[in-house]
């Protein structure tokens, strides 16, 4: 009994020993307690900073624009819009039929005139079906003679008949036989005629498949591309892809843009432009608006237009990259570039338009502040803005749709 009270005297634990004689688990349980109480609170204190940091934003600044109002330079541009360089006129030169190819006579970059042959296709199956119906012609020629000769062989014999019945002379029976074989000669020439006739459209028919083995060029222009070579088959429902020859109209070229819709009411036919050629930068070449295309792209929200050029340069080839500037009337490119006061440009991710309206977030601080604006020119870069912001303002840019007026923002660099 002693000894069971000794051992329950070992394991109570002593309630008076101090912290620093408790042993080493105890220690290590408040330093570990100690060290998640300080990561509870500075991630506590993180959460709130980043609370209160505001929406993140890029920035730029507005910068003013010399000169005019919208970006209108000295000729008076309301709009810019980009496309490329097109042929009105051009056509992929086949063959009529299956045909193998015996030669082309024209090379890449040619010019060629109107009626110029440019190839010639294997023609011994044309030749010879056209021989035969001339061979056939010939025959029934000569069968129509025959049967001209017979009838007029028939007729005095008819006639005399004919008059020796109504004398009495002979019997009805032997007048009715000369004019059954008169009849029957008469009915050869019409039928020997008909046959003529047809074979003779037989020659026409086989002359044409003889022609179509010779390629010519439907109107005058340069060969851009050349698909065929001698011995090649060329087929006609391959010529969109391939064909003989590719010839442009280099009289038809012309510029074709996209136009936003937002803004197409600035453009209209005959307005005058300039086009800039991406390979010529600095040469500006006269243009006029030839016409709007009355119909919109409704997954691009755009307009085609066309535009002329007003000078022919043997630079401009078709699908070159081209800038074109919608200019104003002379008399209110005048006005404006007298009365109109300077405008400042952003950058386009910093406007939200709306026709020739749009919002801008002027950035003050660490706040945003919404602006209503009025727009000008606009391109693939910078946003001109005519009234509502003024130089060296600051703005949002980028993704617009989390702000709104007096939102907290953070400005990211």
């Amino acid at each position: 009994m002693d000894s069971k009270t000794e051992l329950l005297d070992q394991l109570r634990i002593d309630r008076t020993q101090s912290p620093q004689q408790q042993g080493p688990g105890i220690r290590w349980r408040w330093v570990i307690i100690g060290i998640l109480v300080v990561l509870v609170g500075a991630a506590g204190v993180w959460a709130f900073r980043l609370s209160n940091d505001g929406i993140p934003v890029h920035t730029a600044l507005a910068k003013a624009v010399a000169g005019n109002a919208g970006g209108v330079s000295s000729g008076g541009s309301l709009l810019d819009a980009s496309g490329y360089v097109v042929a009105l006129r051009q056509a992929t030169v086949s063959a009529k039929a299956i045909y193998k190819v015996n030669e082309v006579l024209v090379q890449e970059g040619q010019a060629v005139k109107e009626g110029q042959v440019i190839a010639r296709l294997d023609d011994t199956n044309a030749r010879a079906a056209l021989e035969q119906s001339k061979a056939q012609v010939q025959q029934l020629e000569a069968a129509l003679s025959a049967a001209k000769l017979a009838d007029d062989d028939a007729r005095p014999t008819y006639l005399r008949n004919q008059k020796q019945l109504g004398e009495g002379l002979i019997s009805p029976e032997a007048a009715e036989a000369s004019k059954s074989a008169y009849d029957a000669a008469h009915t050869a020439v019409l039928v020997a005629e008909g046959n003529l006739a047809v074979a003779k459209a037989a020659v026409e028919v086989n002359q044409r498949y003889e022609d179509d083995t010779v390629i010519k060029a439907p109107f005058d222009g340069v060969v851009t591309v050349k698909n065929a070579q001698p011995g090649e088959i060329v087929s006609p429902q391959f010529s969109g892809g391939g064909g003989i020859a590719k010839i442009v109209d280099m009289d038809s070229l012309e510029v074709d843009v996209d136009v936003s819709e937002n803004f197409i009411h600035r453009v209209h036919s005959q307005q005058p432009a300039t086009i800039t050629l991406n390979a010529y930068p600095d040469w500006q070449i006269p243009a006029e608006v030839i016409a709007v295309i009355p119909t919109a792209d409704r997954s691009k929200a755009t307009v085609k237009v066309r535009i002329g050029f007003k000078q022919k340069d043997a630079r401009i080839v078709p699908e070159m990259g081209a800038r074109v500037a919608f200019l104003d009337d002379a008399h209110e490119s005048r006005e404006n570039s007298r009365a109109a006061p300077p405008g400042v440009i952003v950058p386009a991710e910093a406007v939200q338009a709306n026709g020739d309206s749009g919002i801008v977030f002027v950035i003050n601080g660490n706040t945003a502040e919404q602006r209503t604006v009025r727009l000008g020119t606009r391109n693939a870069d910078d946003q001109t803005i005519l009234a509502g912001l003024q130089a060296g303002a600051l703005v949002a840019t980028g993704d617009l749709s989390k702000l709104s007026d007096r939102a907290k923002v953070r400005i990211v660099q």
